[in-house]
């Protein structure tokens, strides 16, 4: 190209470098607001999880008091979250927050092997349990989230009775760590939200 076709293109050389400025200036803008609304922060970092508070992360956990439940299999998952909560510490004296657990528990057989002819014994299993949750202010009632989450753990069913209610019942602990695990993660998250709309 010479001179003269640059001289030219000159006024739509012009007009789409602005442009393109323009678009980049836009696409910087909008890709910072997207960064910005992304916060990554340690769960048990000192700072509090709701706004105006002056409790570290941890001990507004730890302000959590979880309701009694009636099954074998809930009241695992309870103590669990009272020890997730407490840090070991157990429940809190005068709880700032309550929350309702319900725990549901499905139990299905995975795998079927042919024994006879006729007759079909599972050997595999899987116990499903379901935490519905209602987190609440103690003081004034107020519900502040509700939740469900879901954890599948599976086992071996062997021959023997024992040995095959032995493995369930260790399989419905192992679903319980889990679940309070899923649960006091987002009771976590719950509160952080809840901090935001204060």
């Amino acid at each position: 190209m010479s001179l003269l076709d640059l001289r030219r293109m000159g006024p739509d050389l012009e007009k789409t470098t602005r442009l393109l400025r323009r678009a980049a200036l836009y696409g910087m803008v909008a890709s910072m607001a997207l960064v910005s609304a992304c916060t990554v922060r340690p769960l048990y970092s000192s700072a509090p999880l709701t706004a105006g508070s002056t409790l570290s992360a941890s001990a507004e956990l730890a302000s959590v008091a979880v309701k009694p439940v009636k099954t074998r299999y809930a009241q695992q998952v309870r103590s669990n979250l009272i020890f997730a909560f407490g840090q070991g510490a157990g429940e809190p004296p005068a709880p700032v927050y309550m929350l309702d657990l319900g725990v549901t528990e499905l139990v299905e057989s995975a795998a079927v092997v042919q024994i006879q002819t006729d007759e079909d014994e599972p050997t595999a299993g899987t116990v499903t349990l379901t935490a519905n949750y209602v987190l609440t202010d103690a003081r004034t009632g107020v519900v502040i989230a509700t939740g469900k989450r879901s954890i599948p753990s599976s086992f071996d069913k062997p021959t023997q009775e024992f040995a095959s209610y032995r493995a369930q019942l260790d399989a419905e602990n192992r679903a319980a760590r889990e679940l309070a695990e899923m649960v006091s993660l987002s009771v976590a998250q719950d509160l952080v939200r809840h901090g935001k709309k204060a």
